[in-house]
């Protein structure tokens, strides 16, 4: 792990408190999550819930992500071997791929990525297979080329992690997207890992669809997700994995050595949550869709080239129009003279070469906040 250091995230947020800068790096929202489940949980802290849930997690939570998996997409998972909750879905992630990979097996993956992709496939000693995405020239949106995804593929190729919405372009993928991912595995006998924790973040009526509902990926899918995201309590780490019992058993395996379990009384107000609370996090997504367009307005009076994004919390934009080609370079001085800080999107590649001219803002903090950070770019831009 020597190559991997510090994050930059930590990096950018200790930046963030040294510099008083107002902090759209890492996303998470600077609010609560909904009153009930916060009382929820509260209640079961002082009811004694305070000791080991069991395993594979507390019964309520899993037998309330199946119900919901069936509802909501078609997918019948069994609550008792198909369903287990994770310290997160970084968590779920990370057991998924060490259950998976053997040492020299290939892992597909879509570039710019979430960071913790690479330092697991390392552990895993297996070896990464980035594929980029690229904006459309017709609207922004972030897509891959279907050659260079079935070229990325050799007989070494074990598994292909899937993060639909995307973090961090804010990409959704489409159905004939998924339709060629699924196609591509089937094909080549791959496992697919799919990051969805903002499975209900989706903005403009852009529906998310779940690759394991897919013809012949039910049987070859780990779908992962979480409440962090959903209900806006990134700090509980709740998160769960779904899928067939011999992966999801491999999962256990590897996971119980790693976190095992946590957070009892969490996973019971969690549970009640997604039985009972579904349209809090609707309008969640609409207030976030909000704070998305105030962003990206912005974001473009302070002279960012920037689309709005799909899905997600978060806003990548270009800043070779403001005189800049280092994003690395960019965000250090943005956080010293305009007390705004981003994030370089240069380091979500496997190549730090690309993606220079991008860095990722989020989205998912208080309407005041985004409109001084707005105001401090655009008097910054102006200079």
């Amino acid at each position: 792990m020597a190559a991997f250091g510090e994050t930059i995230f930590a990096e950018m947020t200790r930046l963030a408190e040294h510099t008083g800068a107002i902090n759209l790096g890492q996303g998470f929202p600077d609010t609560d999550g909904p009153p009930f489940l916060l009382a929820e949980a509260a209640r079961y802290l002082t009811e004694g819930v305070n000791q080991y849930p069991p395993g594979y997690g507390r019964e309520e939570l899993r037998t309330a992500i199946a119900a919901d998996r069936q509802e909501r997409y078609g997918l019948a998972y069994d609550p008792a071997t198909e369903v287990y909750i994770t310290v997160g879905a970084t968590a779920g992630i990370a057991a998924s791929i060490l259950a998976l990979v053997e040492p020299g097996d290939e892992v597909v993956l879509f570039e710019p990525m979430y960071d913790s992709y690479s330092a697991v496939i390392a552990l895993a000693h297996g070896v990464r297979r980035p594929v980029t995405l690229r904006p459309s020239p017709d609207n922004g949106r972030y897509t891959f080329d279907p050659d260079e995804l079935a070229a990325a593929i050799t007989p070494r190729t074990r598994a292909i992690i899937v993060n639909t919405p995307h973090n961090p372009t804010g990409t959704v993928f489409t159905a004939d997207e998924l339709a060629w991912i699924a196609r591509l595995c089937r094909e080549n006998d791959l496992v697919a890992v799919t990051d969805e924790v903002y499975e209900h973040l989706t903005f403009d009526g852009t529906p998310h669809l779940p690759l394991a509902a897919l013809p012949g990926m039910a049987e070859r899918t780990l779908s992962v997700s979480s409440a962090g995201k959903t209900f806006s309590v990134t700090g509980w780490k709740i998160g769960w994995v779904t899928g067939p019992e011999p992966l999801v058993r491999a999962v256990a395996t590897v996971n119980q050595y790693l976190t095992f379990t946590a957070n009892g009384a969490q996973q019971l107000a969690v549970a009640t949550a997604l039985r009972h609370g579904m349209d809090w996090v609707s309008e969640q997504r609409d207030a976030l869709h909000a704070k998305r367009d105030r962003l990206v307005a912005g974001l473009a009076a302070a002279g960012f080239q920037v689309h709005p994004p799909q899905g997600t919390y978060f806003v990548m934009a270009d800043i070779r129009p403001l005189g800049y080609d280092d994003g690395l370079t960019f965000v250090r001085t943005l956080a010293r003279r305009a007390g705004v800080v981003a994030i370089p999107a240069q380091v979500f590649y496997a190549d730090e070469r690309h993606g220079r001219h991008l860095v990722r803002f989020a989205f998912c903090k208080r309407d005041d906040v985004l409109d001084e950070a707005a105001a401090r770019l655009r008097a910054w831009g102006d200079r």
